[in-house]
């Protein structure tokens, strides 16, 4: 059942297994956090792009994601128009800090004007921190909120923008009340922290919150203890950082069983329920709530990739072609100061893989997400993911 602790085969299960290993301790980088980083460049010249990919481990995984990272973004580089890209490569053997920071420091040795990756969290921090005083910015693939910053970017999917969207669209339908419950780990807790922090941003109210241990027992003994926690305080939802092919299983059992009536307190999924098949089939998921990205906008891609390579791609591929795009969108648009943090930072964002996104300053990034239900043990989407940056954000 927790297979967090086993080989995920579903793509989705796999991308999110995948997620799990990025969240890691990291430093800030020491760099003001409205420095308008970034170099001036010359838009009759082609524009160097330097992609850190996770090659060079000896394990078999990397090497498959960083051909992965390195074909998606070749991908991109194809599609554009009106821009001139030059790509160079570099290997920070799996997520060896190290490695990357030395990677990064040889890339803008180089003539690299700005950085694509690393994957991994501490990686990606290890080489934003190397070329802090270069004046070169970062679009790391990582999803860690704690590297974001200065002159760093996360491209990867974040807590931070699934907890805001859900708790948005929750309050559009009268809820606005949320317990939260979460497993007692690094991945949990930030968890708890984006649902929390989206709540106040959206006016709404974490009434109480639930920590288990990551285990089966350990889930399944604080299932009563979060049942009764949900009672007394009067929470419209139960917002969950569970895991689909993990612990959410058992909660999505235990706790109606555990006497949650669903009909008074929903259920809300900060992971995607969709990453398991079987998951739609779990009694205690019909009615409640989570977010996915465009599944329009990602089938296109995996086409095309699949067209190009012969095979699927990674569910981590798009994150390389959409920087690779936001890149030569500025570019194209011919401003010197298409690199800077003030640029890359435009509200109206970029097409994507998986839909529009945006670059934050603070370094955390704002994808356009659907949200769905699961009816009769089938997801159905109840309100498309945004195509542009206004109403719905």
């Amino acid at each position: 059942m927790f297979a967090r602790f086993r080989q995920a085969r579903n793509p989705a299960a796999r991308l999110f297994a995948l997620l799990s290993l990025l969240w890691v301790a990291a430093c800030d980088v020491a760099l003001a956090p409205d420095a308008n980083v970034g170099p001036q460049i010359d838009t009759s010249q082609a524009v160097k792009v330097a992609l850190l990919v996770p090659r060079g481990s000896g394990v078999g995984s990397d090497a498959f994601i960083a051909q992965n990272l390195e074909n998606a973004a070749r991908l991109a580089i194809a599609d554009l128009q009106g821009a001139d890209i030059e790509l160079q490569v570099y290997s920070t053997g799996g997520g060896n800090p190290a490695l990357a920071a030395n990677a990064a420091q040889q890339a803008v040795n180089d003539g690299a004007q700005i950085i694509l990756g690393p994957l991994f969290g501490e990686a990606a921090n290890a080489a934003g921190v190397a070329v802090a005083d270069r004046n070169i910015n970062v679009l790391a693939f990582s999803n860690n909120p704690t590297i974001a910053g200065g002159n760093v970017f996360v491209l990867g999917p974040t807590f931070d923008n699934t907890a805001d969207r859900l708790v948005r669209y929750a309050g559009r339908q009268g809820i606005t009340r949320f317990m939260v419950a979460h497993g007692d780990d690094i991945q949990g807790n930030v968890g708890r922290d984006a649902i929390v922090s989206a709540a106040r941003r959206n006016g709404a109210q974490v009434v109480a919150t639930e920590a288990y241990p990551l285990s089966q027992q350990g889930v399944s003994s604080a299932t009563g203890r979060i049942a009764a926690t949900a009672r007394g305080s009067g929470a419209d939802a139960i917002f969950m950082t569970a895991g689909v092919n993990a612990e959410l299983p058992i909660l999505a059992t235990a706790l109606p069983e555990a006497g949650v009536d669903q009909t008074q307190t929903r259920f809300i999924g900060l992971t995607r329920w969709d990453a398991v098949p079987q998951a739609a089939s779990l009694p205690g998921l019909q009615g409640g709530l989570f977010a996915m990205p465009d599944q329009g906008r990602a089938a296109l891609f995996a086409n095309r990739y699949a067209a190009t390579y012969g095979e699927n791609p990674h569910p981590l591929a798009g994150l390389a072609y959409d920087g690779i795009a936001a890149i030569g969108a500025l570019v194209a648009a011919g401003n010197e100061r298409a690199l800077t943090k003030g640029a890359l930072t435009t509200s109206q964002g970029f097409q994507g893989t998986s839909g529009v996104f945006r670059l934050l300053s603070n370094g955390l990034n704002e994808r356009a997400l659907a949200v769905a239900t699961i009816q009769n043990n089938q997801v159905v989407i109840v309100e498309q993911a945004p195509r542009s940056f206004g109403a719905g954000f």
